[in-house]
């Protein structure tokens, strides 16, 4: 047995529809829907736009400078372990240079560190950047004996050495690595949301619009009236606010360039191209310290300077001074190799760590230069391009609330004389 409704609220329901079936029961039905259309569509609007704008702020303020950090720290432990090798090649004790540049890349790499570890919020990224710390004194321990032991001339630091080598290229690359890609993704979904078309916005404007054909059609049938101002001018202020919305979006999806030859890409690429060096150095090196068998290291340093190739194709500077650079020093590699299978083993040293123009060290210093300065450009470029897509967006927020602020107050001005005219 169904619920009965109290009396007074049956009634009520029976006066409602009765009243809606008359002209001024449409006028202020049509008054009602539409001007609260409006207002909600001018509510969403503002809010989902706003939101984009805060994107730009996170992606500048938060995102791309951790982005950078886990980079910075990828790149710090590979010439840490670069320059950890050739350190130890020079025999005995090392040159100041060298020292300094070993101890460098370790500076950047705790700096790089502690800034990941300060933005850490996930339990993924505390996990790796603790699996880091804990792994980086032991190797910078490793390092130490085998540097100890190489002073007094003692063969056991080549193995404590690539024991240091084998923990970075299993532990503390893979996971410096792993949070490089998650921070990169990050800048990435950013970008999107920032460049992605607010489709919650949209509908609600176009919903506002048939608002105003559906009233206009109802207002003409009811009261044989043609056009009504304020339905017209709402309609002509929702119009724009969805052309603003849908250009404001446009342009700064335009302006953030987030395809393959974007400026997000070309950063993730000369940063891994960065990586790819250092760890194709650390090969180059470590075939020496062996001195045995170099066919597994020259096939590591064969693949890491093949996908150094690629990286700098994506990038689009293959043709430019650091793919002249790679080449280089591939040629100096190849006279150092040649220099070892004919057992002219200082040649081979002196190639790989010397300071003349051809030498491996000296092509290899000037390719990770160039790479750094590139990759500072590309940075650069990211920033200033999501910097413009914030400018492209900051008015619409704003400006898309006042015209359907605007577009409301239109529907009461234009219906309400229509509607006095039956009370």
């Amino acid at each position: 047995m169904g619920v009965r409704l109290p009396a007074t609220i049956r009634v009520a329901g029976t006066w409602s529809r009765r009243f809606a079936a008359t002209t001024p029961g449409v006028i202020g039905l049509v008054f009602v829907v539409t001007a609260l259309a409006c207002l909600i569509a001018g509510s969403t609007a503002g809010q989902q736009l706003g939101a984009k704008i805060d994107r730009t702020e996170q992606v500048l303020d938060r995102t791309e400078p951790l982005a950078f950090a886990a980079q910075s720290l990828y790149v710090s432990l590979s010439a840490a372990d670069a320059g950890a090798a050739t350190a130890f090649l020079s025999g005995g004790i090392e040159s100041p240079q060298v020292r300094d540049t070993y101890e460098q890349a370790l500076a950047e790499a705790a700096a790089a560190l502690a800034e990941a570890t300060a933005g850490a919020t996930d339990a993924t990224t505390r996990t790796i950047v603790a699996r880091i710390a804990a792994d980086l004194p032991t190797y910078t321990g490793l390092v130490e004996t085998a540097r100890a032991n190489n002073r007094q001339g003692y063969p056991v630091g080549s193995a404590y050495l690539r024991q240091a080598s084998d923990l970075m290229q299993t532990s503390l690359l893979p996971h410096a690595e792993q949070l490089t890609e998650a921070r990169f993704a990050a800048v990435g979904e950013d970008q999107r949301d920032i460049g992605a078309l607010p489709w919650t916005t949209i509908v609600g404007l176009l919903l506002v619009l048939a608002a105003c054909g559906v009233g206009s059609v109802l207002l003409l049938r009811r009261t044989n009236r043609l056009v009504n101002a304020g339905i017209a001018v709402a309609a002509g202020a929702t119009l724009l606010a969805l052309l603003w919305t849908v250009g404001a979006t446009v342009t700064a999806a335009q302006l953030l360039d987030t395809g393959k030859s974007g400026a997000g890409a070309r950063v993730e690429n000369l940063a891994g191209a960065r990586i790819l060096a250092q760890q194709a150095r650390t090969d180059e090196t470590l075939a020496l310290i062996t001195r045995g068998d170099i066919t597994e290291p020259e096939a590591a340093f064969r693949t890491h300077t093949g996908e150094l190739e690629q990286r700098l194709l994506a990038a689009g500077i293959a043709d430019s001074e650091p793919g002249r650079t790679l080449a280089r020093w591939t040629a100096g590699h190849n006279a150092q190799r040649t220099a070892y299978e004919k057992a002219d083993y200082a040649g081979a040293v002196e190639q790989a760590i010397g300071t003349g123009p051809e030498s491996s060290a000296t092509s290899f210093t000037r390719l990770d230069q160039e790479l750094r300065d590139a990759l500072a450009h590309a940075r650069d470029d990211l920033r200033d391009g999501v910097d413009a897509a914030g400018n492209a967006l900051i008015l619409s927020p704003f400006g898309v609330l006042v015209l359907l602020l605007g577009a409301a107050g239109a529907v009461v001005t234009g219906l309400w004389p229509r509607l006095k005219e039956f009370l």
